[in-house]
């Protein structure tokens, strides 16, 4: 394991059991948080994405204020529906924040997850053509976005600008070097993790997989990392691509621990339905460190990946959250291999 960071959904809610009770608190706290796990060691911050919803929405002003914030710690996200993006306005954005945080942006994205309105994408302004889905739109995005990533001149230069331009076609600015193999693909199935590799995307897979085999969850995703890994060699890819796996995570270290995740150390893998198909659902890991690390080695999906995000409880605040974090780069992560 090479490099352990959170993961946090940004949720808040006006209830008087929230420690995060408006938009600015999980705006706020997100960046305190960020601060708080670079100083505990911590090797990324990651925040979801969802729109209609009080969860944290447009990460672009999030990140840049994180990495103006920070000098060393991954900051990205788990992930972006695709299906809402401008990509070009997505690659100006981008390309912005990685260079104020100095090349340290890692950017999941996805054809995204069920939303709180329905077709939600239409209000801003996108819908599929005649004879494509939302996800085929979503990844038409995404190719839009990885093209002009590159870097390349694409648009025609106006005869009579504003300002002097160079010669040629014009491309997006600003550019920041290397971005382009810093964005990751949430990919749901096995199929999906393939098609990630052909696009020369690391792969980011989280505690939910959009199938069902009738093998234990863990067991599932590891094959999933394996055949990514497998159809990123048959592309031909130079470089060495990155998988990160997501999990709830919590040592019972003290009273409290318990009092909030004990009932936990009973979790299992879920199976259900979404969007019409089967599902399977990851457990929640929750026991004291020396039973935790056992755990968590047996996980074969863990042992496959090079990054770990855990999921964190944000509206429980800023100081229970970095006690999380703390507890287990300190207790259990050594554990497991890590540095």
């Amino acid at each position: 394991m090479k490099n352990i960071g959170f993961l946090s959904f940004g949720h808040w809610s006006d209830s008087p059991q929230s420690a995060t009770r408006s938009g600015a608190d999980a705006l706020l706290q997100s960046i305190d948080l960020a601060v708080a796990a670079e100083e505990l060691g911590a090797d990324g911050a990651y925040f979801r994405v969802h729109h209609f919803a009080r969860q944290l929405a447009s990460p672009f002003p999030l990140l840049s204020a994180i990495g103006a914030r920070t000098s060393r710690i991954e900051i990205g996200t788990g992930v972006i529906d695709m299906r809402y993006e401008n990509p070009l306005y997505f690659a100006e954005n981008a390309a912005a924040a990685d260079l104020i945080s100095g090349g340290r942006l890692q950017l999941g994205i996805s054809r995204g997850s069920p939303e709180q309105v329905i077709a939600g994408y239409k209000y801003f302004g996108f819908e599929p053509p005649e004879g494509m889905t939302d996800a085929d739109m979503a990844r038409g995005h995404t190719q839009v976005l990885l093209e002009v990533l590159k870097g390349e001149g694409f648009a025609e230069p106006n005869p009579r600008p504003m300002f002097p331009n160079p010669p040629g076609r014009l491309p997006l600015e600003p550019q920041s070097p290397g971005l382009r193999d810093r964005i990751w693909w949430g990919a749901g199935s096995r199929a999906t993790a393939e098609w990630t590799a052909e696009q020369g995307m690391n792969l980011m897979s989280s505690t939910l997989l959009t199938e069902d085999t009738g093998v234990p969850f863990h067991q599932l995703q590891a094959e999933q990392i394996q055949r990514f890994r497998d159809a990123w060699t048959a592309a031909g890819h130079q470089r060495e691509p990155r998988v990160s796996v997501s999990r709830s995570i919590f040592p019972l270290v003290s009273d409290l621990d318990r009092a909030y995740f004990g009932s936990e150390s009973r979790s299992t893998d879920q199976v259900g339905f979404l969007e019409g198909g089967a599902a399977r659902f990851g457990r929640t890991y929750a026991a004291e460190p020396d039973r935790l690390i056992e755990e968590l080695r047996e996980d074969e999906a863990i042992a496959a990946a090079d990054t770990l995000l855990i999921t964190v409880p944000n509206q429980l605040g800023v100081d229970y959250n970095a006690h999380v974090i703390e507890s287990l780069l300190t207790h259990v992560a050594p554990g497991l291999g890590w540095r």
